[in-house]
Formats: C-alpha cells, sequence, structure tokens
C-alpha cells in the first residue's frame, strides 16, 4: 500500500509546489494511517489542515480504500 500512496502523492505534489509547497510521505501504518510531512509554505500555512484533509486525504481515500486517515507529523 505504501508505494500507492507514494505514486498518488507525487501525482499530487506539483499542485502544492505550484504554491511554494511540498509534501514528503513519512509512513504509512497497517492500520491504514498515512503520515506526511508538509514542507516549505505548506508547512506554516494557516490552511495546510484544509489542504491535507479536503486535498490529499480525500484524494487518498478515494483511490485506496485501506486508508483511513492523513496526518502531518510536521
Amino acid at each position: 500500500m505504501k508505494e500507492q500512496v507514494q505514486e498518488i502523492i507525487n501525482e499530487i505534489r506539483p499542485n502544492l509546489q505550484a504554491d511554494g509547497g511540498d509534501i514528503e510521505l513519512v509512513d504509512v501504518t497497517e492500520d491504514g494511517i498515512v503520515k506526511v510531512r508538509l514542507r516549505g509554505a505548506c508547512s506554516g500555512c494557516p490552511g495546510a489542515a484544509m489542504t491535507l484533509k479536503m486535498g490529499v486525504e480525500r484524494v487518498l481515500k478515494a483511490r485506496i480504500p485501506e486508508v483511513k486517515s492523513v496526518e502531518n507529523v510536521g
């Protein structure tokens, strides 16, 4: 599953990079928690939580049903 998550994150990254941010996959737990690190402009952005939940998490859950949630581990 980690490889699938990485592929999708690689598809999402250009959108974040266009706004000066970035995302890095840290881990995928056995119970479906995806841990990421937001970097660049995303790390201090007030909208980062919304981007994470409404963007990244929504896409991952839609394409990989085993994903339960996405967390920023800083």
